[in-house]
């Protein structure tokens, strides 16, 4: 599933930025930007997106020595890619060698891009096994959930309603397939009402930071986590 994947996209270009933004927008990734290093690295700390697409040629940082905070002293295993000019076989020897999981050159197709985003998403899909959609991400083995960078506790149900919510983006749950994820056929003993009361207070908990309505009543089936 390549849905929910948040890109981060750092290049000093705003022509080019703008234009590898479109593209992927419209595939449907979620889009942060930088367009230097340093802020990049502010930007990499506070949303933890799933992939990036690095420039070598940036201001006050480089693109060669982003990748590395990020492999070495993030200790990071996120999908990247490289975008240069340079075109020599070294520089793209020497670029995967410093972690990058593919290598794009100056000038390219953003349609292309695109394509090699996705087939490096799903060749590292274990190294990002978490969703975002519009700052708020979640993590199912950390079992965490931030919204741009601010973490959010949950209760264990609160946390799979959500998670059973953003696997679905913009798809109508009924309360039976809620109650049947939440509480497997052995232990349903409980009524749908149940699902209204965790919907509730997951709301709550998303609203206290963020003033995004996530989550959608659908009035006599269900509900819907809205990612657009």
């Amino acid at each position: 599933m390549l849905k929910g994947k948040s890109i981060l996209i750092v290049e000093d270009d705003e022509k080019i930025r703008n234009l590898m933004k479109l593209y992927l927008v419209n595939a449907g990734f979620e889009i942060w930007e930088a367009e230097d290093g340093r802020q990049a690295k502010e930007v990499f700390l506070k949303m933890d997106p799933c992939f990036m697409i690095v420039d070598l040629m940036l201001p006050f940082i480089q693109g060669e020595d982003l990748c590395t905070w990020v492999r070495t002293d993030q200790k990071s295993e996120i999908p990247l890619i490289m975008v240069t000019a340079k075109t020599s076989e070294a520089d793209r020897i020497n670029g995967l060698k410093m972690g990058a999981d593919d290598y794009v050159t100056k000038p390219f197709s953003p349609g292309e891009l695109v394509a090699r985003v996705e087939t490096v998403l799903r060749r590292t899909e274990n190294h990002c096994n978490k969703i975002s959609y519009r700052g708020l991400t979640i993590k199912p083995i950390k079992k965490e959930v931030k919204f741009e960078g601010t973490p959010i506790n949950l209760t264990t149900h609160e946390f799979k309603l959500l998670y059973y919510l953003m696997k679905n983006p913009n798809r109508i749950l009924s309360r039976d397939q809620i109650l049947d994820e939440l509480y497997p056929n052995q232990e349903r003993n409980v009524i749908d009402r149940t699902i209204d009361v965790h919907v509730g207070k997951l709301r709550e908990k998303l609203r206290e930071k963020s003033e995004v309505d996530f989550i959608e009543t659908i009035r006599g089936m269900g509900y819907r986590f809205a990612a657009y």
